[in-house]
């Protein structure tokens, strides 16, 4: 979702009906006076490949950290917000990279008024999560009212900066920020004409606390060694690729649905506690009964990212599941917190489901009851990596089927909601896949700008 510099210079020299602003506009925001929150600052910024904005930061009560960033000149009169991943706490950490994914950098390149949060707590990584410890306030703001707090702190600035409300939203997330796009479809139903929600973590509990709990576990030996390694993954996912990648009839590399790859792994040198971990993993979690408690497995040709998400690789990088379980499951996922003498390890599959009750409340986006966003005319645009091993698809298509049916069929649903499943894509596209397929294979703004704009209904979100 990069543009060239000749589309920006198109888009800055196009007409529209606001006014240009000034730098004297911009620090006049400083003294903006709003209930429940105050102004940190306001600057002009200019940074290379980008429009010149206003950027305003400003905390929420108790502790929101929102950052907005306003169009000096070519406002197309619109609003954008952005999610942000893992348990979030950097205040727009990924407009620090290059990837549209969370980031604030597509809306104000197509000249939206734009904004995104910390979530309501400071963090020193996505990974920590010792901010929850006995904090509930903090919590509940992870959990859904930063989303409403920042779209209301960025409202107040784009009135006094513009002089006028903005004439739309649309909110962008993926992972975490998935997972607030689906909690504002439902929380906040009237707020975004449009969302667009990516490998979404909409069930956080029965993901990051059960499936990741069961996925160690599972990768733990007696002697507390990890039985599946870099290794490993490297000749699962050949078998995987060798045995499976013409299923879709072409051999390309990419496993197109692994609901379709049947692997015989006996002709491997794994030995048999392998072999458990990987049926487990392949399975998902149970209780002593068999019942499924998390949808799927983790999904055949994901392997080539199993070091970052699940194994670690060689140089001791990557195996980022077991930081998120961990700080889930010591700080966010119990009613009562356990603290950092706990560990995913202990997690019990028959007690602990039931013991987050509370947090499924504060957390979970994945009812399928979408009425309430569907009768605001509200579009909204999933998509979701096939490939995929730390948020697993097959809670997405789940949760799809099931959103399909209280809609009164799939039909009826896509008049709202398009799903898109990508072969081969990671999670949120962070690495390249095999063929190359990563975050900047997709643009999802343009579709659905289009939805909104005259009705059509995406039929792609493939990057041109």
């Amino acid at each position: 979702m990069k543009f060239t510099a000749a589309t920006l210079a198109l888009l800055a020299s196009a007409s529209y009906a606001y006014a240009d602003q000034t730098p004297e506009d911009c620090s006049a925001l400083r003294d903006t006076v709003f209930d429940g929150g105050y102004v940190t600052s306001a600057r002009v910024l200019s940074p290379e490949g980008l429009p010149q904005y206003c950027e305003v930061r400003a905390t929420a009560l108790p502790a929101i950290s929102i950052e907005v960033r306003l169009p000096l000149s070519g406002w197309n009169g619109k609003f954008y917000q952005a999610g942000c991943g893992g348990f979030c706490g950097i205040l727009g950490r990924a407009d620090s990279g290059q990837s549209w994914v969370n980031a604030m950098r597509p809306g104000l390149e197509r000249g939206y008024a734009t904004a995104t949060s910390d979530s309501g707590h400071h963090g020193l990584s996505v990974t920590e999560a010792t901010w929850a410890q006995d904090n509930p306030d903090a919590e509940r703001d992870w959990g859904w009212r930063s989303i409403g707090e920042t779209n209301r702190v960025a409202q107040v600035m784009i009135d006094a900066f513009y002089g006028t409300a903005s004439s739309g939203a649309i909110f962008q997330g993926c992972s975490t920020g998935g997972r607030m796009a689906h909690v504002a479809a439902q929380r906040y139903p009237e707020m975004f004409d449009g969302i667009i929600s990516g490998a979404p973590a909409m069930d956080y509990t029965g993901l990051v606390g059960t499936a990741m709990s069961w996925v160690l576990q599972a990768n733990t030996a007696e002697d507390g060694s990890q039985i599946l390694g870099p290794d490993e993954a490297a000749k699962i996912g050949a078998a995987v690729l060798e045995q499976c990648d013409g299923t879709d009839g072409a051999e390309d590399g990419v496993i197109a649905d692994p609901r379709a790859c049947k692997v015989d792994y006996s002709s491997l040198e794994l030995t048999d506690e392998q072999l458990d971990t990987l049926v487990k993993w392949r399975e998902g979690p149970r209780n002593a009964a068999g019942e499924q408690l998390y949808p799927g497995g983790i999904p055949e040709g994901s392997e080539p990212f199993w070091w970052l998400w699940l194994t670690g690789n060689a140089e001791g990088a990557g195996k980022l599941v077991s930081g998120f379980a961990n700080g889930f499951t010591r700080h966010m996922a119990f009613a009562e917190d356990p603290g950092t003498d706990y560990s995913p390890l202990s997690f019990d599959f028959e007690a602990d489901p039931a013991r987050m009750a509370t947090a499924v409340s504060v957390y979970n986006g994945d009812s399928p009851d979408l009425s309430a966003f569907r009768a605001a005319g509200g579009k909204m645009i999933v998509y979701h990596g096939w490939a995929d091993s730390i948020v697993t698809p097959y809670k997405t298509v789940e949760w799809y089927e099931q959103a399909a049916e209280a809609a009164g069929g799939e039909a009826a649903l896509n008049e709202t909601v398009k799903l898109f499943m990508i072969p081969g894509l990671d999670h949120c596209g962070i690495l390249p896949g095999p063929d190359g397929v990563n975050w900047s294979s997709l643009d999802p703004m343009g579709p659905l700008e289009a939805w909104l704009a005259d009705g059509t209904v995406p039929a792609s979100i493939m990057a041109k």
